[in-house]
C-alpha cells in the first residue's frame, strides 16, 4: 500500500506545478476515524479555487458513501471572508452538531514565498577558463537576462481534520502541511491537491478507500 502511495505522490510532482506534502500529524489517541457527515471548508481569496476544491473533495467523500457539504452550502457567502468572533464560531459548531455533522475538514493558505531558480547550464562555458574577466562577463547575465533564471511562487497550505464530538471539545484528528509550487493551472492544481489529501487520509485510516466502500456496497446488495 505504501509503495502505491509513493508512486502516486511522485506522479503529483510531474508537470507545470507540484503539490507536495511537507509534514503531517495524526492524533496518537485515534487509530481509525470514520465520519458520517463532513463539512469541507476552504479559506482563500481565490473564489474559483475555493469552490472547485470544496466540490471535488465533497465528491471524494460522497463516492465513499459519506454525506459531505461545502462551506458555500452551509455558511453565508461572506462567512470565510469576514472576521468572526469566538461566540459566532461556537454557535456555528453547535448548529453543525445539531444537524449531525461529526467532522470538519479545513484548508487554508498560510503563506506565500517568492523563489528564484538559476539555470545550471550556461551554454558552451568551459570550466577551465579561470580568468576573472571571462568569468565575470559570462555570469553577469544571470542578473540581467531573464533566460538565466526562473521566478516562481510556493504556496504553503495547511489542511486540518476536526472531530465535532458532542461530549468533548472540537478535537484535532489530523493536520497536514502541503506546498504548492508554481501553480499555473487552477484545475490541475486543485485536482492534484485533492488527490494528495485523499491518499494521505486513506493511509492514516481517516478515510475509507473507495475500493473498500464499493466492496461494502456489493456485499450489502448480495445480502
Amino acid at each position: 500500500m505504501k509503495r502505491i502511495i509513493q508512486i502516486v505522490l511522485s506522479f503529483l510532482l510531474i508537470g507545470c506545478s507540484s503539490v507536495e506534502i511537507v509534514e503531517n500529524w495524526k492524533n496518537p489517541d485515534i487509530e481509525v476515524f470514520e465520519t458520517n457527515k463532513v463539512l469541507i471548508v476552504g479559506i482563500t481569496s481565490n473564489a474559483k479555487a475555493k469552490r472547485q476544491f470544496e466540490e471535488q473533495l465533497k465528491r471524494e467523500y460522497q463516492a465513499r458513501g459519506i454525506e459531505a457539504y461545502t462551506s458555500l452550502e452551509v455558511f453565508q457567502p461572506d462567512f470565510t471572508t469576514k472576521k468572526q468572533s469566538e461566540e459566532s464560531i461556537s454557535q456555528l459548531e453547535s448548529k453543525l452538531i445539531a444537524n449531525n455533522f461529526d467532522a470538519i475538514l479545513l484548508t487554508k493558505v498560510i503563506g506565500v514565498e517568492d523563489k528564484i531558480a538559476y539555470k545550471n547550464n550556461y551554454g558552451e562555458y568551459d570550466e577551465t577558463h579561470t580568468r576573472f574577466k571571462e568569468e565575470f562577463l559570462m555570469y553577469q547575465d544571470i542578473f540581467y537576462n531573464p533566460d538565466y533564471y526562473n521566478e516562481y511562487k510556493v504556496y504553503h497550505t495547511e489542511s486540518s481534520l476536526y472531530c465535532l464530538c458532542p461530549a468533548k471539545d472540537r478535537e484535532l484528528i489530523w493536520k497536514g502541511y502541503i506546498d504548492i509550487t508554481d501553480p499555473q493551472n487552477i484545475n490541475e492544481t486543485v485536482t492534484d491537491y485533492v488527490k494528495l489529501v485523499t491518499i494521505v487520509l486513506e493511509e492514516q485510516g481517516l478515510l475509507v478507500p473507495q475500493s473498500f466502500q464499493e466492496e461494502r456496497v456489493g456485499d450489502a446488495a448480495i445480502k
